[in-house]
């Protein structure tokens, strides 16, 4: 089983990756951000959307919301903070690599470094390619990584996360393969016990990924320093690389 397949590694970790306060703060990025600003009505797919941060938000601005996640757990969060904000939204479970939906969406979003999980790096653009395939001509995907650039500026530095329970999270990043790929070691500590796991995932600088995007088909490929549309560069805190379909 690969690790983004295990469904406890989630629910486990849930509470550090989705906090209430990166909840509240994306819901103010999606209301602010020009690069999230679509017509009305437009079909909006968040591919791998995990407790469904991004989805709350894109339905309060009148767009036609799908969610689409791997995670039993994760679905089921995103299920209920939609239910308690009356968020009309479809959830879908699916794996990334063969969900296809041709046509059917105006925006793909692929968000918090959900891309590059897959050990064959052609299955990566794949992905790409299943996304050009579910949107509509003139539809647009956006993927929002940590660039190399950024992350050369503080990697190895460990981080230590207090949870509200009392228990705590220690994050460790380390780069591989000639700065090709990354490990993340997490370890969550709860009294006297303690939870291990370690993500995987290919890095990419702006100008990789930017063909990479080439490659799946896409064109007007730019890069942003985040999703107010600010230039990128190593001071960015995001990578966010959108393509069209032509």
């Amino acid at each position: 089983m690969h690790w983004y397949e295990d469904d406890s590694l989630w629910s486990d970790f849930a509470p550090t990756m989705f906090s209430a306060g990166r909840t509240a703060a994306t819901a103010a990025l999606v209301e602010s951000s020009p690069l999230l600003d679509f017509p009305p009505g437009s079909r909006v797919l968040d591919l791998c959307c995990g407790p469904g941060l991004f989805l709350v938000p894109l339905a309060r601005r009148g767009y036609a919301v799908t969610g689409v996640d791997l995670s039993p757990s994760m679905l089921e969060r995103a299920g209920n903070a939609c239910e308690q904000a009356g968020a009309e939204v479809r959830l879908e479970r699916a794996d990334m690599l063969t969900y296809t939906a041709p046509g059917a969406f105006d925006v793909v979003l692929n968000v918090f470094t959900s891309f590059g999980y897959f050990e064959d790096p052609e299955d990566n653009l794949r992905v790409l390619r299943n996304a050009w395939e579910s949107l509509a001509p003139g539809g647009q995907l956006l993927a929002d990584v940590m660039g190399k650039e950024v992350l050369a500026g503080w990697i190895g530095r460990p981080q230590a996360v207090d949870l509200p329970d009392g228990s705590y999270v220690v994050q460790r990043d380390t780069v591989l393969d000639s700065w090709r790929r990354l490990r993340t070691d997490w370890t969550l500590v709860k009294g006297t016990s303690a939870r291990t796991a370690s993500l995987t995932s290919w890095l990419y600088s702006a100008a990789e990924l930017h063909a990479l995007f080439e490659s799946a088909g896409f064109t007007d490929v730019e890069c942003f320093g985040g999703f107010d549309g600010s230039g990128y560069d190593h001071r960015s805190e995001r990578l966010i690389v959108r393509g069209r379909r032509k």
